[in-house]
């Protein structure tokens, strides 16, 4: 053969795009989701019920919301960060200004508002990445339970 020859035409794109299978809508950005209370699957905002209460399913695509657990992760790290704020933001106010004491009920709503609007946030985000990276509870089956568990044959 010589070296001459013509390289082999490349695949038909029409042909080859059809062989794909049709892909869905975007699934949107975990900003997204925690921002606007996206559903993670398809987008329609219908991932919350309440202010921070998650809907039991995506009215849309039928996505268990139940299913996924977030647990208290977004609540412990925002106990944390949101009462470090307010304590010092609360100490600079009394250092810098000795206001009377009553002005210091501003931090009750101050903290009530950022605890629910950033809790929002937190579980939204969270729920996002759960699903983007198909994060579940783990449970070893009733059979490898009891293989784990380390027999003692002396105490018989």
């Amino acid at each position: 053969m010589d070296d001459t020859s013509t390289p082999p035409r490349p695949a038909d794109p029409d042909a080859a795009s059809a062989a794909l299978p049709a892909t869905g809508p975007a699934v949107p950005s975990v900003q997204a989701v925690a921002l606007k209370g996206l559903c993670p699957r398809c987008g329609a905002g219908t991932l919350f019920d309440g202010p921070i209460r998650f809907a039991p399913s995506c009215r849309a695509c039928g996505l268990d919301i139940a299913g996924f657990d977030v647990g208290d992760g977004p609540a412990a790290f925002l106990t944390l960060i949101l009462g470090a704020l307010v304590v010092g933001l609360a100490i600079w106010l009394e250092l810098a200004l000795s206001p009377p004491h009553w002005v210091h009920l501003i931090w009750i709503p101050v903290t009530i508002g950022g605890v629910i609007g950033s809790l929002r946030l937190a579980k939204g985000a969270l729920i996002a990445l759960e699903y983007r990276n198909a994060a579940r509870e783990w449970a070893a089956p009733p059979s490898a339970e009891r293989a784990a568990i380390p027999q003692d044959d002396a105490r018989s």
